[in-house]
Parts: C-alpha cells; sequence; structure tokens
C-alpha cells in the first residue's frame, strides 16, 4: 500500500541541497533571476523555491516536468520547504524569455565558482585548465517545438538532416578532475557548429580565472568547426592557450607535404608495440609538426604550431605503397609534439558529458517554448554540477563517476524519516552497500 507518508524516497538530497546552500544557489537566483512581467498572473512568484525544487527534481532522476512531482511524495514535504507541484513548476518554465535565460547562465557560472571554493571539483585548476566546446543536435519529434529545425548530424559517420535543437556546451576540467559544465546555449537545430562560441569561450575562460585558474594555463580545445579567426583572437586576447582541429585546405595540405619524411615520430596508439631489441616503438601512427600561419589573409592572422597526426589507412594492404591518413590540429601550446597530440586528443572527455545529460534531464526537450527548454537546459547543466561537485566530497571512485551512478548511488536512497523528542532522524536502509560513501558526504557537508 501506498499509505506511508514519513517515507523518504531520495534521502540523498539533503545533503546534496544544503551543499547547494552552501555553494550559494539560492543567494545567487535571488539577485540575478528576476521577472518584471508575467504571462500568467503569479506565474513566476517564487523564482528562487521553484528553480531549486527543479534543480532536486533533476538530481533524482527528473527527465520531464511531470517527473518534478518525484519530490512531493512521502515525507518529503516535511524533509524540505518550498516544494510545489509539476504544473506550477512548468508555469514558471513558460514564464520564461530569452533574458532571464541569461540571468540563468550567469547562476550556471557563478554557481560553479562557489562549488570550486566549496568542494575539489575543480582539483588541481590552478596547474593546468582545460576548455572544450562541442555542440550536438537533440532529436525532437514535436509538431509545436519553437526553434526546431533540420540541422546535420552525424550516426555511423554517416552525415544526415534531422530534426532538433542545438544545444553548445562548454565544459571545464583539469589533469585530476572530471569536466563540469561553464556554459551551454540552447540554438535552433540549423545553426552553425560555431554560433555563439566566441562569447561562450571567453566567458569560460573568465570563469576558470575565477575559480583558481591563471589565464596561461588555460587550454582551449575544440575541432575544427571552432578553428577559426574570430574565436583564436578571442582565446589569444584573454591570455589563454588554444588547440582546435584545422580542416583540411589547400594550405594546410601543402604544410603537410612540407614535412620531412624522417620527422614523424611514431607515437602509441591501438596496435603499438615496441621492439625488443631497439626498444623503439613500432606503430600505425606518427606525428610531426611544421610552423604555419593560419588566416594569412584576414585580419587577425595568427603563426602557431600545425600539429598532424598521421594514421596507416586500415584498408592499406601494400606495405611498400602506404596510405596515410592526415589529422592536422592548429596550436600555440608549448608542450613536446607527442605531449601535445595526446592533450588535443582529450578533447573528447566532453563526450562524457553529453552522455550524462541526455542519459538525464536532457532526455527530452519538455516544453513547446524555445525559451522554456533553453533554461530547463541551464538548469540541467546546474545539476550536473552540483551532482559532480557532491561525488568529490566522497570516496575517489564518486569523483569521475557517471550521473546516473552519482544519482542511483548518492541521492536515490530510501529513508524513514522519525521525530523523536521532536528531533528530525533519517533511517536509512541496514546494511546499505554505499552506506561509507553517502556517510562520507554527509558529513562533508555538514561538519565542514
Amino acid at each position: 500500500m501506498f499509505d506511508d507518508g514519513n517515507l523518504v524516497s531520495h534521502a540523498g538530497l539533503v545533503p546534496l541541497l544544503e551543499l547547494a546552500e552552501q555553494a550559494g544557489l539560492s543567494r545567487l537566483l535571488d539577485d540575478h533571476v528576476r521577472f518584471a512581467d508575467e504571462r500568467v498572473r503569479s506565474g513566476a512568484a517564487h523564482p528562487t523555491p521553484k528553480l531549486t525544487s527543479i534543480i532536486a527534481g533533476m538530481a533524482a532522476g527528473a527527465d520531464s516536468i511531470d517527473d518534478l512531482d518525484v519530490v512531493r511524495s512521502g515525507g518529503m514535504k516535511k524533509l524540505f520547504t518550498g516544494v510545489y507541484a509539476s504544473a506550477t513548476l512548468g508555469i514558471l518554465l513558460r514564464e520564461f524569455t530569452h533574458g532571464h535565460v541569461r540571468q540563468l547562465t550567469a547562476v550556471l557560472r557563478r554557481f560553479l565558482v562557489g562549488l570550486a571554493a566549496r568542494t575539489p571539483v575543480l582539483d588541481g585548476i590552478a596547474d593546468r585548465a582545460y576548455v572544450d566546446i562541442d555542440s550536438l543536435l537533440r532529436p525532437v519529434y514535436g509538431h509545436a517545438k519553437q526553434g526546431a529545425s533540420y540541422g546535420h548530424t552525424k550516426i555511423e559517420n554517416k552525415v544526415i538532416l534531422r530534426r532538433g535543437l542545438s544545444p553548445l556546451a562548454v565544459t571545464l576540467s583539469t589533469d585530476t578532475a572530471a569536466p563540469v559544465i561553464a556554459g551551454v546555449r540552447l540554438r535552433a537545430g540549423r545553426a552553425g557548429s560555431s554560433r555563439g562560441a566566441t562569447g561562450m569561450i571567453v566567458e569560460a575562460i573568465n570563469t576558470a580565472i575565477e575559480a583558481g585558474a591563471r589565464a596561461h594555463n588555460v587550454l582551449v580545445r575544440g575541432d575544427s568547426a571552432y578553428c577559426s579567426a574570430k574565436v583564436i583572437h578571442a582565446v589569444v586576447k584573454a591570455g589563454a592557450m588554444f588547440s582546435f582541429a584545422i580542416a583540411r585546405n589547400p594550405s594546410v595540405s601543402a604544410a603537410i607535404n612540407s614535412i620531412p619524411a624522417d620527422a614523424w615520430t611514431p607515437v602509441q596508439y591501438p596496435g603499438a608495440v615496441t621492439d625488443p631489441d631497439t626498444g623503439e616503438l613500432i606503430s600505425d601512427a606518427y606525428v610531426s609538426e611544421v610552423e604555419y600561419t593560419a588566416f594569412a589573409d584576414e585580419p587577425h592572422k595568427i603563426t602557431g604550431r600545425l600539429i598532424v597526426r598521421r594514421i596507416l589507412d586500415a584498408n592499406t594492404q601494400d606495405p611498400l605503397f602506404p596510405v596515410w591518413r592526415y589529422h592536422p590540429f592548429f596550436t600555440n601550446s608549448t608542450q613536446p609534439v607527442t605531449d601535445a597530440d595526446v592533450t588535443h586528443r582529450a578533447h573528447a572527455v566532453i563526450e562524457t558529458v553529453w552522455s550524462d545529460l541526455i542519459d538525464g534531464p536532457w532526455a527530452h526537450q519538455p516544453s513547446g517554448r524555445f525559451a522554456a527548454n533553453a533554461a530547463w537546459t541551464t538548469l540541467a547543466a546546474i545539476t550536473h554540477n552540483l551532482l559532480r561537485a557532491a561525488g568529490t566530497l566522497t570516496t575517489a571512485r564518486y569523483a569521475t563517476a557517471r550521473g546516473a551512478t552519482l544519482r542511483s548511488h548518492l541521492v536515490n536512497i530510501t529513508a524513514r524519516l522519525a521525530r523523536p523528542q521532536r528531533r528530525p532522524v533519517l533511517h536509512l536502509p541496514a546494511h546499505w552497500p554505499r552506506a561509507h560513501a553517502w556517510l562520507t558526504l554527509w558529513q562533508a557537508v555538514f561538519r565542514t
């Protein structure tokens, strides 16, 4: 029977939301998110507790507006104040405009700085910080979705047209910390990959500096869609370094052809082995570099390093006439060529963020209104960062765990709420296999 009013379905929200308060979430929402006009009377009243309620629902696994009701079951209302019905939260989301979404984006950046000050979520940022940028196309199927349009995406190495919305995200990570989201923007499906990228990268660099990074230790990485004069000029002007894949063109091809045959260095790659006699690496992948001036015909031309990784084509059968595939990237990094190649390829870490979000709040774009979906996207980013920060307060396993693991192990834990002598006590399951990690989080939040 579903009749227990003292049973709490998501006890992990208690330390999680307390951590959010300690990092200044409510204060930031009060300071930045304000509604002057409303479509529905009182629809935007009390935005701070409503937005916090949405974040709590997302942390518990909600991927649609209706799912936000999970925070209202059992004893949740006795644990938390300001718990709202999903319909009320949906009305608030539909009150959002582009300006309000930008306000929420400011909260995202400042909240990340607060989390970095309170937790080791960006451990090692003073030594090295990585800013990664990427976009994707999220398919939508309803005909009433504002902004939905056909854009290019790649499935199984085939480029196809698909109807959807295109979020652009910038992540921040270090050598020891998993990526967190420094900025996100929802765009129409037909938007070019680099649309809005320059401003977002500059904001991410500034966020990294506020979180403790030094500008010259920040490396911005991306694929060839973001290798433009405007983007690179903005990165250099901000004092950071860059590492962008660059598209092949006659100028790039001429630079690659100018590399001497003996200038290629073998690198670790699947199938690589070490020669037992000479100790040299035998590999199908090699790297080399050449000085290159990009955007020579534009006002913001820049000279840097064109680092090229060449890979033996798997379809080549004749060892006397090998066919190579070339993968160039343009950088001003000072690392040795082999290390710079490894660092650049680590840009793929941003795919783990996409995976986490698609497996969570981004499973759907829940509203027909574009601004409501944009607000939902930004709130999902805030939730992702909060879960990531909570994981760093437990054991090493959860510092880099997936969002689904964090929700399952640290948030979605059943407890019974009791009040002996009017003092609230949570009774959790005996022999819970993740009890140590959960109690470590509790003590880090409430006893620090």
